[in-house]
């Protein structure tokens, strides 16, 4: 086996395509999001990546069959141009060269499509429970910085301060020897649950940069989960340590 192999599904004619990459990461909001996207716009599937950076694994579905690992990516096709072509997956690459190796990789697939405007999406921790996420950003050029300010989005100087690791930032790094634009929308997130009110604030930048009209129903009703979730765990932890319970401290 090679160390990145793709399968073509079928070899889509686009005009004008723009992509749209989410993968797991902080919060899994950008895997949350790219798939809640595709889903909402009917993406079809037209391509499988496979790869010896991902883990060594297959995952095993729901009528007991496997699949290996992989990334996917999916097309819309939207009449008016501005295509969209989506990818997903189960993991990013596992190691550093596997992450130059992948991103380097579908930047060449994306270059034989025509695309050259990318959007990452992707969560930015802050370690604390966040009401109301903002949108944070990164781009590759000004022009694209004050367009996506136009729309909210925050550019904040020293944030992210150690930078954005991982298939969203060398998208965008590898992307400008590609002549690519690209833009990385980061929503924040307290980085203990996966986050789907942090997916939908990063989906309602992108959709209007994009002139798309999405349901977000779903989000919303996976966001009251999780905030039930952890209004539990705040009135455990509100709850003051009771006689003798330090006693149990030993069992593990």
């Amino acid at each position: 086996m090679d160390d990145i192999v793709i399968h073509y599904l079928e070899k889509p004619q686009l005009e004008d395509p723009v992509f749209v990459q989410g993968l797991p990461g902080i919060g899994n909001v950008g895997k949350l999001a790219a798939e809640h996207l595709k889903d909402e716009m009917k993406g079809v599937k037209f391509a499988e990546i496979y790869s010896k950076f991902f883990p060594p694994q297959v995952l095993v579905l729901d009528d007991g069959q496997v699949r290996l690992v992989q990334n996917e990516m999916y097309y819309v096709k939207r009449g008016k141009g501005k295509d969209l072509v989506v990818l997903v997956g189960d993991y990013q690459g596992l190691t550093p060269d596997g992450q130059y190796e992948l991103a380097d990789f579908v930047l060449k697939e994306l270059h034989k499509l025509g695309v050259r405007r990318l959007f990452t999406l992707g969560g930015y921790g802050m370690g604390r429970m966040v009401t109301k996420p903002r949108v944070l950003g990164a781009a590759t050029d000004k022009a694209l910085v004050k367009e996506m300010e136009g729309h909210g989005v925050v550019f904040a100087r020293g944030e992210p301060g150690a930078g954005i690791v991982g298939a969203s930032g060398l998208l965008l790094g590898l992307g400008k020897v590609y002549d690519m634009k690209a833009v990385c929308l980061m929503g924040e997130t307290s980085g203990y649950f996966v986050d789907p009110k942090s997916a939908q604030a990063v989906l309602e930048v992108l959709t209007k940069v994009l002139d798309i009209t999405i349901d977000f129903a779903e989000l919303e009703t996976r966001a009251k989960q999780i905030d039930q979730i952890t209004s539990k765990l705040r009135e455990v932890e509100a709850v003051p340590e009771g006689p003798g319970k330090e006693d149990l401290g030993y069992i593990g």
